[in-house]
């Protein structure tokens, strides 16, 4: 097991699903382990970061904990990074209470330096708000932005999704659990 994963929650495994500049919202299906398209996004924006999901948690949504992750180029879908949560983005859409946790690659130099949310440029974070105001617009879907929320807040949300992942019987080492009775249709 890498070291980094006894750090949790101070660094947590984020799995990409979309790749920073894309329009297309992908998700992984965990019933049949691969990534699909979801959708193309219908509003003129697309992702100014790097987003997945955390690895081992399962968020009150029943979808594992939602990720963005600022990081200078581009991954890939399916790509696995270290990322260091330093704060979150309180959220409600039409499936209710949303968290996204805002990580910084650890990987990445030109991020090292970010350890709390008061270390990104506020433009930055004024960005990813807009984002998520206005990304599903078209789609005559809502959300509402409730604002950002401080690195403990972030850890907080983490241990109780990683509690509830293992609760479910799932081992928290592994990120793509499944729920096999539900997948053979029991």
């Amino acid at each position: 097991m890498p070291p980094e994963q006894d750090r949790f929650p101070g660094v947590v495994e984020v799995v990409v699903e979309i790749p920073r500049g894309s329009r297309n919202k992908y998700e992984w299906d965990e019933a049949a382990r691969v990534f699909r398209l979801d959708r193309v996004l219908s509003s003129a924006v697309f992702y100014n970061f790097d987003y997945g999901f955390v690895a081992g948690t399962r968020g009150g949504d029943g979808d594992h904990t939602d990720a963005l992750l600022i990081i200078d180029e581009p991954t890939f879908t399916g790509c696995h990074v270290w990322g260091r949560p330093i704060g979150g983005l309180e959220m409600r859409d039409e499936h209710g209470e949303d968290f996204k946790v805002l990580c910084v690659a650890v990987g990445d130099p030109n991020q090292a330096h970010i350890e709390r949310l008061d270390q990104v440029r506020p433009h930055r974070l004024v960005e990813i708000e807009h984002f998520f105001e206005t990304y599903k617009l078209l789609e005559s879907k809502e959300t509402e932005v409730l604002g950002w929320r401080d690195r403990d807040r972030a850890r907080e949300i983490l241990v109780a999704d990683r509690a509830r992942h293992v609760r479910e019987g799932h081992d928290p080492d592994q990120p793509y659990a499944v729920d096999h009775s539900e997948a053979a249709g029991r």
